[in-house]
């Protein structure tokens, strides 16, 4: 049967009123209008419904049967239709969201903090992992969205850049390097490098870095976490290229942060699936993380480490 909801909120309107002026003052709708809508459905159903009269509109056995039952069915859709409502716009339940470990370590925090203090009905739980895994997870929905570096072309995700950072170099302040205003990236050729590994999303971009300068790198060695590149770094094995994000340096150390010129920025993203829509929780989330991106950026205007 090929029936629309229309017409069966005009048919009951009909039954209730017993009148099709009265039903059609009542939906908005003409006498004839609400007529023919009648006749549409009594086509469909195979029966009449109605019997008419010059005084009065009587449900036949038919039609009362129908009347009771979709009286009953149309209740339950209106409630289910705004209990969907009441869930799809509430600013409560949990939200998961994945961020690299940098990211996890110098930007979430912020967010979390904001998130508890203006929306306390919603549950901020972040899995911090390699941004690898954090891709992955964004696609398969185990998390509602992440934050990465610019992964590139990615046709099944949606991205949006919130926050760009330059990568600075890190030495002991013993270095040589360190006596500069700022050091070119040409002054890294010889130099014995500790890079984090593939893992982390940065690390093409250094190599790309490194490639276009012409530097020979001699990577001395390659390391998971980047927290371990600061006792890697103050032990003298070797100096580094890092992210802004993993600053500050760690406290009572002999280390040094020099910009590197020209200036080589990462993007930083917030990444969803492609034509999935947000809770209204997971959408409110990513406005936070948005806003804090922000505020970290005004932050910098004024540090020259961060001039370009």
């Amino acid at each position: 049967m090929n029936y629309s909801l229309r017409q069966l909120k005009v048919f009951i309107t009909v039954a209730q009123a017993k009148s099709f002026s009265r039903a059609g003052e009542i939906i908005g709708l003409s006498q004839s209008a609400v007529s023919h809508s009648v006749k549409e459905l009594e086509l469909q159903t195979g029966v009449r419904l109605l019997d008419r009269t010059t005084r009065e509109v009587v449900l036949t056995e038919a039609g009362q049967q129908l009347a009771s039952r979709l009286e009953r069915l149309l209740d339950e859709l209106h409630s289910t239709l705004r209990e969907a409502g009441r869930v799809g716009t509430q600013l409560s339940g949990l939200v998961r969201v994945a961020a690299s470990q940098t990211i996890s370590a110098h930007l979430i925090p912020q967010c979390i903090a904001s998130s508890n203090q203006r929306y306390p009905h919603i549950d901020f739980v972040l899995h911090d992992r390699p941004q690898q895994w954090v891709l992955e997870s964004i696609r398969q929905g185990e998390v509602d969205f992440g934050i990465v570096i610019d992964p590139g072309v990615v046709g099944d995700l949606q991205c949006e850049s919130v926050l760009s950072e330059p990568f600075l170099l890190l030495c002991g302040m013993n270095h040589p390097l360190s006596q500069l205003p700022h050091v070119p990236w040409q002054a890294l050729q010889g130099e014995r490098l500790v890079l984090q590994d593939y893992a982390s999303g940065s690390r093409p971009l250094i190599d790309t870095a490194l490639l276009r300068h012409g530097i020979e790198a001699k990577i001395v060695q390659e390391i998971g976490h980047p927290a371990t590149l600061f006792p890697m770094v103050e032990a003298g094995i070797g100096i580094s290229v890092l992210p802004a994000l993993a600053l500050p340096l760690p406290q009572g150390n002999q280390l040094c942060v020099k910009r590197l010129t020209p200036v080589v920025e990462r993007q930083l993203m917030l990444v969803r699936r492609k034509n999935r829509s947000l809770s209204a929780a997971a959408q409110a989330l990513w406005e936070v993380v948005r806003e804090q991106a922000q505020v970290l950026t005004a932050a910098r205007v004024d540090d020259p480490l961060y001039q370009i």
